[in-house]
Protein backbone atom coordinates (compact mmCIF):
# COMPACT_ATOMS: atom_id res chain seq x y z
CA UNK A 1 0.00 0.00 0.00
CA UNK A 2 2.34 2.10 0.55
CA UNK A 3 3.85 1.73 -2.45
CA UNK A 4 0.85 2.47 -4.19
CA UNK A 5 0.10 5.43 -2.74
CA UNK A 6 4.09 6.95 -3.15
CA UNK A 7 3.34 6.35 -7.01
CA UNK A 8 0.56 8.18 -6.76
CA UNK A 9 2.06 11.28 -5.13
CA UNK A 10 5.02 10.69 -7.01
CA UNK A 11 2.58 10.98 -10.22
CA UNK A 12 0.91 14.44 -8.67
CA UNK A 13 4.61 15.65 -8.41
CA UNK A 14 5.37 14.80 -11.82
CA UNK A 15 2.15 16.16 -13.33
CA UNK A 16 2.51 19.60 -11.20
CA UNK A 17 6.33 20.15 -11.93
CA UNK A 18 5.44 19.22 -15.86
CA UNK A 19 2.39 21.96 -15.56
CA UNK A 20 4.88 24.65 -13.71
CA UNK A 21 7.45 23.28 -16.39
CA UNK A 22 5.24 24.83 -19.46
CA UNK A 23 4.02 27.76 -17.58
CA UNK A 24 7.47 29.28 -17.14
CA UNK A 25 8.32 28.18 -20.83
CA UNK A 26 5.52 29.95 -21.73
CA UNK A 27 6.20 33.55 -19.86
CA UNK A 28 9.60 32.85 -21.30
CA UNK A 29 8.05 32.79 -24.55
CA UNK A 30 5.89 35.40 -24.41
CA UNK A 31 9.36 37.87 -22.83
CA UNK A 32 11.32 36.54 -25.43
CA UNK A 33 8.58 37.69 -28.12
CA UNK A 34 8.22 41.01 -26.48
CA UNK A 35 11.72 41.66 -26.28
CA UNK A 36 12.17 40.81 -30.20
CA UNK A 37 9.47 42.70 -31.32
CA UNK A 38 10.14 45.79 -29.41
CA UNK A 39 14.25 45.51 -31.11
CA UNK A 40 12.61 45.28 -34.45
CA UNK A 41 10.19 48.48 -34.02
CA UNK A 42 13.32 50.33 -32.41
CA UNK A 43 16.32 49.22 -34.89
CA UNK A 44 14.44 47.88 -38.51
CA UNK A 45 13.27 50.70 -40.89
CA UNK A 46 10.55 50.73 -43.25
CA UNK A 47 10.95 48.78 -46.71
CA UNK A 48 13.11 50.38 -48.68
CA UNK A 49 12.30 50.91 -52.39
CA UNK A 50 14.72 51.08 -54.85
CA UNK A 51 14.92 53.44 -57.97
CA UNK A 52 17.15 53.50 -60.95
CA UNK A 53 15.77 57.58 -61.57
CA UNK A 54 13.67 60.10 -59.53
CA UNK A 55 12.64 63.49 -60.55
CA UNK A 56 11.27 65.15 -57.59
CA UNK A 57 10.92 69.78 -57.30
CA UNK A 58 11.54 68.94 -53.34
CA UNK A 59 12.33 66.80 -50.64
CA UNK A 60 11.65 67.58 -46.32
CA UNK A 61 13.43 65.68 -44.39
CA UNK A 62 11.98 66.11 -40.75
CA UNK A 63 12.03 64.68 -37.19
CA UNK A 64 9.94 61.99 -35.64
CA UNK A 65 7.79 65.33 -33.95
CA UNK A 66 7.51 66.58 -37.69
CA UNK A 67 10.46 69.45 -37.14
CA UNK A 68 12.26 70.10 -40.62
CA UNK A 69 15.98 69.54 -40.74
CA UNK A 70 17.15 69.48 -44.07
CA UNK A 71 15.28 70.83 -47.18
CA UNK A 72 16.58 69.93 -50.50
CA UNK A 73 14.89 71.96 -53.63
CA UNK A 74 14.66 73.64 -56.44
CA UNK A 75 14.70 77.34 -56.64
CA UNK A 76 10.98 77.97 -56.81
CA UNK A 77 10.07 75.89 -54.07
CA UNK A 78 13.14 76.38 -51.78
CA UNK A 79 11.86 77.91 -48.28
CA UNK A 80 12.42 81.02 -46.87
CA UNK A 81 14.87 81.38 -43.84
CA UNK A 82 13.97 79.94 -40.70
CA UNK A 83 13.89 81.34 -37.06
CA UNK A 84 12.60 78.91 -34.58
CA UNK A 85 10.32 77.57 -37.14
CA UNK A 86 9.14 80.79 -38.56
CA UNK A 87 10.54 82.65 -42.02
CA UNK A 88 12.73 85.35 -41.50
CA UNK A 89 14.32 87.58 -43.92
CA UNK A 90 15.40 85.96 -47.38
CA UNK A 91 12.41 85.09 -49.13
CA UNK A 92 11.62 81.99 -50.30
CA UNK A 93 12.05 81.04 -54.01
CA UNK A 94 15.66 82.15 -54.45
CA UNK A 95 17.92 79.40 -53.28
CA UNK A 96 17.96 76.02 -55.06
CA UNK A 97 19.78 73.27 -53.07
CA UNK A 98 20.15 71.94 -49.84
CA UNK A 99 19.43 74.07 -46.27
CA UNK A 100 20.12 73.03 -42.98
CA UNK A 101 17.75 73.63 -39.70
CA UNK A 102 18.64 72.74 -36.11
CA UNK A 103 16.65 71.36 -33.01
CA UNK A 104 14.73 74.67 -33.32
CA UNK A 105 14.10 74.78 -36.76
CA UNK A 106 15.77 77.05 -37.28
CA UNK A 107 18.50 77.80 -40.07
CA UNK A 108 22.12 76.88 -39.91
CA UNK A 109 23.57 76.92 -43.33
CA UNK A 110 23.56 75.22 -46.58
CA UNK A 111 24.84 74.52 -49.81
CA UNK A 112 23.26 76.93 -52.68
CA UNK A 113 24.60 77.42 -56.13
CA UNK A 114 23.03 79.65 -59.16
CA UNK A 115 23.84 80.47 -62.73
CA UNK A 116 22.50 82.45 -65.06
CA UNK A 117 23.20 83.79 -68.54
CA UNK A 118 21.43 87.05 -70.62
CA UNK A 119 20.67 86.11 -73.88
CA UNK A 120 20.85 89.65 -75.29
CA UNK A 121 24.24 90.59 -74.12
CA UNK A 122 25.25 87.84 -72.97
CA UNK A 123 26.55 88.95 -69.05
CA UNK A 124 26.55 85.71 -66.81
CA UNK A 125 27.02 85.62 -63.24
CA UNK A 126 26.98 81.65 -61.30
CA UNK A 127 28.30 81.06 -57.97
CA UNK A 128 27.98 78.05 -55.47
CA UNK A 129 28.08 78.30 -51.75
CA UNK A 130 28.66 76.34 -49.09
CA UNK A 131 28.03 77.32 -45.42
CA UNK A 132 27.61 76.70 -42.01
CA UNK A 133 26.24 79.10 -39.30
CA UNK A 134 26.71 80.68 -35.64
CA UNK A 135 23.92 79.59 -33.27
CA UNK A 136 21.30 82.72 -33.71
CA UNK A 137 23.58 84.46 -36.26
CA UNK A 138 24.72 84.11 -39.84
CA UNK A 139 27.14 82.40 -41.88
CA UNK A 140 30.78 81.96 -39.73
CA UNK A 141 32.32 79.09 -41.99
CA UNK A 142 32.04 79.17 -45.65
CA UNK A 143 33.15 77.85 -49.09
CA UNK A 144 32.27 80.34 -51.79
CA UNK A 145 32.85 80.91 -55.73
CA UNK A 146 31.75 84.07 -57.38
CA UNK A 147 31.88 84.38 -61.16
CA UNK A 148 30.27 87.75 -62.41
CA UNK A 149 30.74 87.45 -65.99
CA UNK A 150 34.65 86.66 -65.67
CA UNK A 151 35.40 88.78 -62.55
CA UNK A 152 35.80 85.79 -60.32
CA UNK A 153 36.60 84.93 -56.52
CA UNK A 154 37.08 81.60 -55.15
CA UNK A 155 38.34 81.01 -51.64
CA UNK A 156 37.45 79.38 -47.71
CA UNK A 157 36.07 82.65 -45.09
CA UNK A 158 35.79 82.49 -41.54
CA UNK A 159 33.83 85.42 -40.06
CA UNK A 160 33.32 86.33 -36.70
CA UNK A 161 29.85 87.70 -35.44
CA UNK A 162 28.20 89.29 -32.86
CA UNK A 163 26.27 87.19 -30.06
CA UNK A 164 22.84 89.58 -30.03
CA UNK A 165 20.79 90.48 -31.39
CA UNK A 166 20.06 87.61 -33.36
CA UNK A 167 20.55 87.98 -37.44
CA UNK A 168 17.10 87.99 -38.36
CA UNK A 169 16.54 91.47 -36.01
CA UNK A 170 20.27 92.82 -36.96
CA UNK A 171 19.44 92.53 -40.63
CA UNK A 172 15.88 94.06 -40.39
CA UNK A 173 17.26 96.81 -38.86
CA UNK A 174 19.86 97.96 -40.81
CA UNK A 175 17.72 97.32 -43.74
CA UNK A 176 15.38 99.73 -42.29
CA UNK A 177 17.53 102.03 -41.36
CA UNK A 178 19.54 102.09 -44.77
CA UNK A 179 16.12 103.69 -46.14
CA UNK A 180 16.05 106.72 -44.10
CA UNK A 181 16.95 109.77 -46.23
CA UNK A 182 20.76 110.49 -46.14
CA UNK A 183 21.46 112.54 -43.11
CA UNK A 184 24.09 112.45 -40.13
CA UNK A 185 21.81 110.60 -37.78
CA UNK A 186 21.85 108.08 -40.35
CA UNK A 187 25.42 107.28 -41.00
CA UNK A 188 25.54 107.70 -37.13
CA UNK A 189 22.87 104.72 -36.74
CA UNK A 190 25.03 103.12 -39.44
CA UNK A 191 27.61 103.25 -37.70
CA UNK A 192 26.36 102.17 -34.19
CA UNK A 193 25.27 99.03 -35.66
CA UNK A 194 28.11 98.06 -37.62
CA UNK A 195 30.15 98.57 -34.82
CA UNK A 196 28.21 98.22 -31.83
CA UNK A 197 31.51 97.29 -29.16
CA UNK A 198 34.35 99.58 -29.42
CA UNK A 199 37.14 97.89 -31.43
CA UNK A 200 34.29 95.39 -32.29
CA UNK A 201 32.07 94.76 -35.95
CA UNK A 202 28.71 93.57 -36.01
CA UNK A 203 30.41 91.02 -37.73
CA UNK A 204 33.38 90.47 -39.69
CA UNK A 205 35.61 88.46 -42.16
CA UNK A 206 38.87 87.28 -40.44
CA UNK A 207 40.24 84.69 -42.87
CA UNK A 208 40.65 84.42 -46.55
CA UNK A 209 42.12 81.70 -48.26
CA UNK A 210 41.59 81.74 -51.96
CA UNK A 211 42.54 83.26 -55.24
CA UNK A 212 40.76 87.30 -55.70
CA UNK A 213 39.35 89.24 -58.98
CA UNK A 214 43.17 90.09 -59.76
CA UNK A 215 43.86 86.47 -60.27
CA UNK A 216 46.05 86.37 -56.84
CA UNK A 217 46.34 83.61 -55.00
CA UNK A 218 46.21 85.19 -51.19
CA UNK A 219 45.78 84.21 -47.14
CA UNK A 220 44.38 87.24 -45.50
CA UNK A 221 44.71 87.69 -41.99
CA UNK A 222 42.41 90.01 -40.31
CA UNK A 223 41.36 91.49 -36.67
CA UNK A 224 38.36 92.25 -35.08
CA UNK A 225 37.06 94.97 -37.36
CA UNK A 226 37.85 93.50 -40.68
CA UNK A 227 40.47 94.99 -41.27
CA UNK A 228 43.41 92.93 -43.02
CA UNK A 229 46.82 92.91 -40.90
CA UNK A 230 49.27 90.14 -42.51
CA UNK A 231 48.69 89.05 -46.13
CA UNK A 232 50.56 86.44 -48.00
CA UNK A 233 50.24 86.49 -51.41
CA UNK A 234 51.40 85.24 -54.94
CA UNK A 235 50.05 87.06 -58.02
CA UNK A 236 49.37 86.34 -61.24
CA UNK A 237 52.68 86.67 -62.09
CA UNK A 238 54.02 84.30 -60.05
CA UNK A 239 55.78 87.44 -57.24
CA UNK A 240 55.21 86.26 -53.74
CA UNK A 241 54.56 88.90 -51.06
CA UNK A 242 54.44 88.90 -47.16
CA UNK A 243 52.47 92.61 -45.99
CA UNK A 244 51.75 93.71 -42.97
CA UNK A 245 49.12 96.39 -42.32
CA UNK A 246 48.41 98.75 -39.09
CA UNK A 247 44.83 98.98 -37.82
CA UNK A 248 43.67 101.41 -39.97
CA UNK A 249 45.13 99.49 -43.18
CA UNK A 250 47.84 101.14 -44.39
CA UNK A 251 50.76 98.91 -45.48
CA UNK A 252 53.29 99.19 -42.91
CA UNK A 253 56.25 96.50 -44.45
CA UNK A 254 56.69 94.44 -47.07
CA UNK A 255 58.65 91.43 -48.11
CA UNK A 256 58.96 90.16 -51.78
CA UNK A 257 60.24 87.36 -53.80
CA UNK A 258 62.30 87.51 -56.53
CA UNK A 259 60.17 88.30 -59.74
CA UNK A 260 59.50 84.94 -62.10
CA UNK A 261 58.16 83.94 -65.08
CA UNK A 262 55.02 85.42 -65.84
CA UNK A 263 51.94 82.16 -65.97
Amino acid sequence: MNTQEDITKLKKQVSFLTRYAVGITLILGAIGLTALVRSFNTFSTLPVTDFDEINVKKINVIEEDGKLRLSISNKERSIANLYKGKPMGIPGGNRPGFIFLDDEESEIGGLVFSGVKDPKSGDYFQSGHLSFDQYNQNQTLYLQYLDDNGSRKVGLYVDDWQEEPPFHEFRKTYKEAEKLPDSPEKDKLLRELMEPKKGQKAFANRVFIGKDKQKSAVLNLSDRMGTVRLQLKVDSLGVGKINFFDAHGALTSSFSSMKTDAL
